[in-house]
């Protein structure tokens, strides 16, 4: 007759984790199994995410039985010390761990260039991980010069391509980049002209643009600091300094609502009968980072202004 005896898995990773907030005092835990054997297994490194879950980023060569070995005893763990969401950044160089991780439960996150996010879900309830980024971040420049000329340019590509219209320079934001520096890039790279950053004038919203996922225009003032016009080669067809009124006489312009709502907001903003929203930088209470709020700052000093007289007058 042949007695059941236990697998015994030591906690060697976890205790190693000083950060990690969730981690027990247990160094071991006893499971159940079938042989008279025992045998150690170490858990996957990781790290508290701050919402009751844990982050593992998998490092170094590892053959899909040590991964669903040391995956399946962490679980076993993270269950009983009440962790919720488990997130695997997964390398590309560990790609053929996916298929082990997804036949355990896991699911597609999101992925980038380097790396795949895989998710699991420890509870029975029904998650509430956040989802993927939803939203692409774009940038639209009006550029005036003192004639009262428009920096515009014509595309090589897109849906624009052959057309022959006229539109502003516009891009999609990088990663980690704020809107003052996408806009004040864009511009240079589509045009060689160097700018600097005035206000955001207005912003648009709209849904299923890219792969389904939302987008979010930016409608930027930039203040134009040279004049000779160097154009991309790759993307650009032409570039120039367009008199505003031959712009605004392009048929597009009356048809395309974005268009005529940018140049109706751009010669307010040019004529001070308008004001839009200037980056304020502010610290977060939260971490040593800075970012900035953007913020309509003539009507809020002015509001302040009000406010402060009212006090002195009391």
């Amino acid at each position: 007759m042949q007695v059941a005896t236990r697998l015994e898995i030591r906690f060697t990773s976890l205790l190693e984790n000083k950060s990690m907030s969730s981690s027990g005092s247990k160094s071991s835990v006893i499971l159940p199994t079938s042989t008279d054997q025992r045998e150690e297994v170490g858990l996957l490194h990781a790290v508290d995410d701050s919402h009751g879950g844990v982050i593992v980023e998998l490092e170094g060569p590892m053959n899909c039985e040590a991964f669903v070995s040391s995956l399946r005893a962490s679980i076993s763990c993270w269950r009983q010390q009440g962790i919720r969401g488990v997130w695997i950044k997964l390398p590309i160089e560990l790609a053929h761990l996916v298929q082990p991780a997804v036949q355990e439960g896991f699911w597609y996150h999101h992925a980038e260039p380097t790396y795949l996010m895989l998710v699991y879900w420890i509870p029975t309830s029904e998650h509430t991980l956040p989802i993927n980024a939803t939203h692409r971040v774009g940038v639209g420049a009006f550029v005036m010069n003192e004639k009262r000329e428009v920096l515009v340019v014509q595309e090589k590509c897109g849906i624009l391509r052959g057309s022959g219209i006229w539109k502003f320079p516009t891009g999609v934001l990088e990663q980690g980049e704020d809107i003052i520096a996408g806009a004040v890039r864009e511009v240079k790279e589509e045009t060689g002209i160097d700018t600097e950053f005035v206000e955001v004038l207005a912003f648009r919203q709209s849904h299923k643009s890219f792969f389904g996922k939302s987008d979010l225009f930016f409608v930027c003032m930039l203040h134009p600091l040279s004049s000779d016009i160097q154009k991309q080669e790759s993307e650009i067809e032409a570039a120039e300094w367009m008199p505003i009124d031959e712009f605004a006489a392009q048929p597009i312009v009356q048809k395309h609502e974005l268009l005529k709502y940018i140049l109706d907001v751009g010669l307010a903003k040019v004529d001070n009968n308008y004001s839009g929203f200037s980056p304020v930088c502010i610290k977060s209470a939260f971490d040593e980072g800075l970012s900035n709020i953007y913020l309509n700052l003539r009507d809020l000093n002015q509001s302040l202004s009000f406010a402060d007289d009212g006090r002195k007058n009391n």
